[in-house]
């Protein structure tokens, strides 16, 4: 199965992605990443209304490989989680970008700064596998 790279999103080197409609981000950990971890285990998620910090870890993400911090793409107050993922991890696994997601963000700065499209962030990660 062919690897995803939607150019809607913006990507950070530690593999999460985020998109930004008005002052919500939507962020979650991209298809290649989601894949190079395998069966994914346990999620830690912040909890809503707790803030968080542009490039600051956020949560991890454990696999029956490894366990993994996850960084923020942008600042901000969570306001929403996904509870199906925490309760159903391998949700992301069928589904990334779509039912994967991971959490919303009002953030005070809609700058995405330091991403990366869709094109390079496939160009960094085709070095990797």
């Amino acid at each position: 199965m062919a690897i995803e790279y939607p150019d809607h999103l913006r990507y950070l080197d530690s593999h999460e992605y985020v998109s930004i409609d008005g002052d919500i981000a939507t962020i979650g950990l991209s298809a290649f990443a989601i894949d190079e971890l395998g069966d994914i285990v346990f999620l830690e998620l912040p909890d809503v209304d707790d803030e968080i910090e542009k490039g600051d870890s956020f949560g991890s993400i454990e696999s029956v490989k490894a366990v993994e911090e996850m960084y923020a793409p942008v600042s901000g107050a969570v306001v929403e989680r996904n509870e199906t993922a925490i309760e159903a991890p391998e949700i992301l696994s069928e589904d990334a970008y779509d039912r994967g997601w991971l959490l919303k963000v009002k953030v005070t700065d809609t700058s995405l700064d330091g991403t990366l499209s869709a094109g390079e962030y496939k160009s960094r990660v085709s070095g990797e596998s």
